[in-house]
């Protein structure tokens, strides 16, 4: 008797995230039409809601998101088994809605339906290649963050929270010495009504734009400007410090032992001017890193660190070791600077350590170094002697001084 073809099973997606632009309901294809009119509950904001006409979707409830929003999500997520449309600007899943509702509910009850982003059309405005464009979001993001991609001929574009957001993006620039360059406030992209206004950044003054607007910025390094690689080992006077700092040239190596990787969660133990921490961010943006400082004058310049090269996420904390690393999330590579001389502080850390993850400690006394020699005979890697030395004044001469020598400690746990 030949099989009989089963039924097809119900469709688990009781949630649907629509992407709408500024053409309202017109721009949207028939899944996202289809998808409204199914609707027994329709989220937005109020200006994606007033785009969909009541008959689009004549049985949805609808609910403009709250202040804050968070909390509605959970509410969202008690809807299980209705029909829900949540509407989203452009490509719900570039820096969009999508992504916080994706973290609560699981992946086969929602679908996702993009329409184009406004990163692609202000790309297309500009006729800039997306491929060779960078993008930042200030959209509940610290705008300092821009800071990271400023190379001289690069273009990116800054998604802005707000009708000042253009004005804030200037004065950054000015103060790292890029005011030439060439920012285009393009408002209301997609709309009959979108305008573009053109100036260099220096010129921008405190101009305040349509709340909708995106920045093209083509950046132009002027004779001041802070130019710094994303390859570790940045000048040590980048940093603002008081000598508690990791020097450059242990620092590209440590960097390189620590290596960063996408999505990567470092602890950087006894973080000084947050140096380490830093430079690991600017190698990785996607990665992560905790930084932990007793010294609240040291944990308030590290801050400033971060924030001024670009990488304002890093998360300081004013705390010791091993007291502050209680709780923290689980590592996939761990520094230990000024903290590996804490009681018990490298076998605590060992044992948080992902398997596969890195930890690399330096030492300058012998207290330290012998410390990191057990670690060694414990866990197996490597300890190695670094040294460099640098030309200075000798009277009205020139010679060689040496800095204190590093010991370093680096192993891959199994």
């Amino acid at each position: 008797m030949p099989a009989q073809a089963s039924a097809p099973l119900p469709d688990p997606r009781w949630l649907t995230v629509v992407g709408i632009g500024e053409d309202g309901f017109g721009g949207l294809g028939e899944d996202a039409r289809a998808a409204l009119e199914r609707a027994e509950a329709l989220v937005g904001g109020a200006r994606h809601l007033s785009l969909v006409p009541a008959d689009a979707a004549p049985h949805a409830e609808r609910h403009a998101w709250p202040s804050p929003m968070l909390p509605f999500v959970e509410t969202i997520a008690e809807w299980r088994g209705r029909r829900v449309v949540v509407l989203a600007s452009g490509d719900p899943l570039l820096y969009g809605v999508a992504a916080t509702l994706l973290a609560r509910i699981a992946r086969e009850e929602v679908a996702v339906l993009p329409t184009v982003s406004s990163f692609q059309l202000a790309c297309a405005a500009m006729l800039w290649p997306v491929q060779e464009t960078r993008l930042v979001s200030a959209c509940g993001r610290p705008l300092e963050a821009l800071a990271l991609e400023l190379f001289d001929g690069a273009r990116v574009v800054l998604l802005s929270a707000g009708g000042g957001t253009p004005a804030e993006a200037a004065r950054l620039l000015v103060s790292l010495g890029f005011g030439r360059s060439r920012m285009t406030v393009l408002e209301r992209l997609g709309a009959p009504a979108q305008r573009a206004l053109s100036c260099a950044a220096a010129e921008m003054d405190d101009h305040r734009f349509d709340a909708l607007n995106v920045v093209a910025i083509e950046i132009v390094a002027g004779p001041g400007a802070s130019r710094l690689p994303r390859i570790p080992g940045l000048p040590d006077d980048a940093f603002e410090n008081d000598g508690q700092i990791t020097r450059r040239e242990i620092r590209a190596v440590t960097l390189a032992r620590l290596a960063p990787a996408p999505g990567a969660l470092l602890w950087d133990v006894g973080a000084g001017s947050g140096s380490i921490g830093i430079e690991w961010l600017r190698a990785e943006p996607d990665a992560h890193a905790i930084a932990l400082e007793p010294r609240a004058d040291r944990a308030e310049r590290a801050r400033r660190n971060a924030r001024r090269l670009g990488v304002p996420a890093l998360d300081v904390r004013e705390q010791a070791a091993p007291e502050g690393l209680a709780g923290l999330p689980r590592p996939d590579a761990i520094f230990l600077g000024g903290g590996a001389t804490g009681e018990r502080v490298v076998e605590i850390c060992w044992a948080a350590l992902k398997p596969g993850g890195r930890l690399v400690a330096n030492a300058v006394t012998l207290e330290t170094e012998a410390r990191l020699t057990a670690a060694r005979a414990a866990y197996g890697g490597d300890l190695v002697r670094l040294q460099a030395t640098y030309a200075d004044a000798v009277g009205r001469m020139t010679g060689w001084r040496p800095a204190m020598p590093v010991t370093q400690y680096a192993v891959v746990k199994p």
